[in-house]
């Protein structure tokens, strides 16, 4: 199998079988006495989501928050909380908070889809709801499934944390390890999107959400996606990174990001050089056009 500079095995995010069996390493890799049957399960349901195939709702249709995007995040996640895990860090992980942890990040774009009966536009058009509707998402389906409150209001909390302006104080977990988990879920969330090879072509396709968005809304979009077009927002991602993700990784969740190190502590840290290397690559693009 081939690999990235940093070691981390090259896994196919548009692949969830592939995604699943990086997973499943890396679960198998921290608890190895633990089964680890309800990955299966948890990936089967993903797939019913995003596909259609689950009651009431339509398959995806926006085009960046897709089931990719969403993959990309729990590659992350995973390879973040091995990291974490194998530093020694404390409060030490545990089976049960990885699998809290894996559902919430699988579920926490699931505010994207249309029920059976919305016949307007495409999921793009909650991007300012998509969280508290993620959110309720999870606490059907896991109440439906017999999850107890508490799991179910630690995915739900999980899942808060990727709001873009989401106060993470008012946040009510219930554990430091609960706490951590979520934070790295916030953390994988941002770095496995931007670091995709294909992150700075896809742009254009995430304005078009947010163009959605804002004529969803009557025009009323906070200015975190207000674009005139897609290169203002491409001009602007760098900016994002630098002003937005970078303090908020670094700080409000807490610096989680080092664990994605390998060796931990002072290997290359695969997400952020390609983070780097598309803002880098962004500049380039801009700088060559000038603003319209």
């Amino acid at each position: 199998m081939a690999h990235c500079a940093d070691m981390f095995p090259v896994v196919d995010t548009r692949d969830l079988s592939a995604v699943q069996s990086e997973v499943e390493s890396v679960f198998s890799s921290l608890f190895p006495e633990t089964d680890s049957g309800f990955m299966a399960r948890t990936f089967a349901w993903t797939e019913q989501f995003f596909a259609g195939r689950y009651s009431g709702y339509q398959a995806i249709d926006a085009r960046y928050h897709d089931l990719e995007h969403t993959l990309q995040g729990t590659l992350c996640l995973a390879r973040l909380l091995r990291g974490r895990h194998f530093a020694g860090v404390r409060p030490v992980l545990d089976p049960k908070m990885f699998e809290l942890g894996l559902l919430a990040i699988l579920m926490h774009d699931t505010g994207y889809l249309k029920r059976s009966d919305d016949t307007e536009g495409t999921g793009a058009k909650y991007t300012l709801t998509h969280v508290r509707r993620s959110a309720e998402f999870a606490r059907n389906f896991l109440t439906e499934k017999g999850f107890n409150a508490t799991d179910t209001h630690a995915v739900q909390n999980m899942i808060r944390c990727t709001g873009v302006n989401v106060d993470l104080t008012t946040i009510p977990f219930t554990s430091e390890l609960e706490q951590a988990v979520a934070f790295a879920l916030g953390t994988s969330d941002l770095l496995g999107q931007m670091a995709a090879s294909d992150y700075v072509e896809k742009l254009p396709v995430l304005y078009l959400e947010f163009a959605e968005a804002a004529q969803f809304t009557g025009g009323e979009s906070p200015r975190a996606i207000a674009f005139r077009n897609p290169e203002e927002l491409m001009r602007n991602t760098p900016v994002f990174w630098q002003n937005y993700v970078w303090p908020k990784i670094r700080e409000d969740f807490g610096g989680l990001y080092r664990f994605l190190s390998d060796p931990y502590p002072d290997g290359p840290n695969f997400y952020l050089d390609a983070i780097e290397a598309n803002i880098a690559k962004l500049r380039e693009m801009t700088a060559a056009s000038p603003p319209r």
